[in-house]
């Protein structure tokens, strides 16, 4: 019998500073059973951290190879941001960065590792790419509070995230990469 995906519900009150964006967020996101709670956090921040018009998660979830976890499409379906959660190989990157105009990474793992791995890699526009490294920390902590139906408030400031849940608020920073730097 095959495991069926967990349904999570996030309301954000999003006041992201560094992009002048603040928002109420009411997200629905599926969990694969394969997902760590690392991953579907760095999901959500993601989500919440590129919000814009247009932002969807991907239809086909973690099983869409082709697809991105998370895109921003104009009103003819194209997609315009690609964001990949994790540590993509260099050829899916390279397919993103000819494909779309802006591809973004949210990384939730060791970041040195993935980019040492991209280094040497032929990768399309590789220095346009956007790696962003999430605090492993607050993921850590954010798993540990992890609940099916989640209502917190995010506040972003100078790449410094404020997590504020009903009994706790949690920090973490955002640290941004670029390949081969």
């Amino acid at each position: 019998m095959a495991l069926t995906a967990t349904i999570y519900n996030f309301d954000i009150d999003l006041a992201d500073h560094d992009r002048g964006v603040f928002e109420n967020l009411q997200l629905r996101v599926a969990r694969h059973p394969s997902e760590s709670e690392d991953y579907l956090w760095t999901r959500v921040l993601a989500y919440a951290l590129e919000f814009t018009d247009g932002i969807a998660f991907s239809s086909g979830g973690l099983s869409a190879p082709d697809e991105p976890p998370i895109a921003v499409r104009d009103l003819t379906g194209t997609v315009k941001v690609w964001i990949d959660i994790g540590t993509p190989d260099p050829a899916r990157l390279h397919r993103a960065a000819k494909a779309t105009p802006r591809v973004a990474v949210y990384v939730q793992k060791d970041s040195a590792q993935f980019l040492e791995r991209l280094a040497g890699a032929k990768i399309h526009q590789a220095d346009a790419i956007d790696i962003i490294s999430v605090d492993r920390q607050l993921l850590a902590d954010l798993g540990a509070v992890l609940d099916r139906r989640m209502n917190f408030s995010l506040s972003v400031s100078d790449g410094e995230l404020f997590v504020a849940l009903a009994a706790t608020s949690l920090t973490g920073r955002l640290t941004r990469h670029k390949i081969g730097a």
